[in-house]
């Protein structure tokens, strides 16, 4: 099921994995081993979560790699069906 307007998983991260650690970006990419700038724009929702990221996010702040790539999927697919009037497929049979 897919929640009603889930956050950009950049937003989670920061709100509960970054600040109440007290970490600067900077501090969190060293110790993911990303670069700032990689973190940076996943931060502020412009990259997403790939599966690398989602175990790294695993180990450095817990939950399954399997969490982070759904809280990724919710929100890509809530974004996709924002538009999903305008999405039509061309649908055949095929014999």
């Amino acid at each position: 099921m897919v929640m009603h307007n889930p956050p950009h998983p950049g937003e989670v991260i920061r709100e509960f994995c970054i600040e109440p650690l007290g970490l600067s970006v900077t501090k969190a990419a060293e110790g993911l081993g990303v670069s700032r700038t990689s973190l940076s724009e996943l931060l502020n929702g412009r990259r997403g979560i790939s599966p690398e990221m989602a175990i790294r996010l695993s180990i450095a702040f817990g939950g399954s790699a399997e969490s982070w790539i759904t809280q990724q999927a919710q929100y890509d697919i809530w974004q996709a069906m924002q538009g999903a009037d305008r999405i039509k497929p061309q649908v055949r049979t095929f014999a």
